[in-house]
């Protein structure tokens, strides 16, 4: 399942490329920025500032599940089954209400990332599989990175790397690039703001670094997690030593998916404030410059 394609993006890999997002994700990253993606299945959103007052459409077509207070629309998300999902897709004229997530075959996706195949060739662009984390999709992103490269188009995967090795193993001989994260390296912490486990990343890591696949480690500086001198320091040596990459993206911490918590009836645990850390920003290059690495800011 997917609830996105991006066309003409310049930002997940070189070149002008065509992102999917797929849904799904192992993590419950505090800060996480498409907190949409996490769940498998469809959500629901719902934006209060476009609802109309007075339609009842999304009511009529969920009893039960949606009704109207005095201070606007309450939805019952616990009673959600997938025949009230359906039902509310493009339901409401105001997009007050959205269902996140749909079906496509590997073939429609491929239809969509073929339109702009003259564009990858030209600057060196092609697909990219995003999420979520794509291989929670194993079956569909192996499909996806094998129809590319069929069709000679550049693969990259966007990916936490927190799955069995068995997920992404297959994926190998048709990905380009991995633009993997690195949050942290420290077991506790990880866990602590993920609820995941980072040996399973790093193993990870280092299986793709013995394969001899091309990565790119992406490091999002959270202020509270890894956003210090320490942590920088052990994440940029294991980037050099143990998986000898040549290049790291610094992602500074900011906070434009706060509003997705709501509209998904979820809290909003990460801070409310971006990073502003212009002195340690310029440590992270420095010493990402020392261990070799050339080191990129991403806002």
């Amino acid at each position: 399942m997917i609830f996105n394609i991006q066309r003409y993006s310049t930002h997940d890999g070189p070149g002008i490329r065509t992102v999917v997002f797929m849904k799904g994700c192992s993590l419950g990253c505090r800060w996480c920025q498409n907190p949409e993606s996490r769940s498998r299945s469809q959500d629901l959103l719902f934006d209060a500032r476009l609802c109309l007052e007075g339609c009842d459409l999304c009511q009529r077509a969920a009893p039960g599940v949606i009704e109207r207070a005095l201070n606007g629309l309450l939805i019952h998300r616990e009673k959600l089954e997938q025949q009230h999902l359906d039902a509310l897709t493009d339901c409401c004229p105001t997009q007050a209400l959205t269902v996140c997530g749909k079906k496509q075959s590997v073939q429609e996706i491929m239809t969509t990332v073929l339109r702009d195949k003259p564009f990858y060739e030209r600057s060196g662009g092609g697909l990219t599989l995003s999420g979520g984390e794509p291989f929670m999709n194993p079956e569909m992103a192996l499909a996806l990175l094998k129809a590319s490269h069929k069709q000679g188009i550049h693969t990259a995967v966007e990916t936490c790397l927190h799955v069995p090795w068995k997920y992404i193993e297959p994926a190998l001989p048709y990905t380009d690039l991995f633009l993997a994260d690195l949050k942290h390296v420290d077991e506790q912490k990880f866990y602590d703001w993920t609820d995941g486990s980072a040996k399973r990343v790093l193993d990870n890591l280092r299986k793709l670094a013995q394969a001899g696949k091309k990565m790119t480690i992406r490091v999002p500086l959270i202020q509270g997690f890894n956003a210090d001198e320490a942590s920088i320091e052990a994440i940029t040596n294991f980037a050099a030593d143990e998986l000898q990459v040549s290049d790291i993206h610094f992602l500074p911490y900011h906070t434009l998916g706060m509003n997705k918590y709501s509209l998904l009836g979820m809290p909003y645990s990460a801070p409310d404030k971006p990073l502003e850390a212009p002195a340690l920003l310029e440590f992270a290059q420095r010493i990402a410059r020392e261990k070799g690495l050339t080191a990129t800011l991403r806002g």
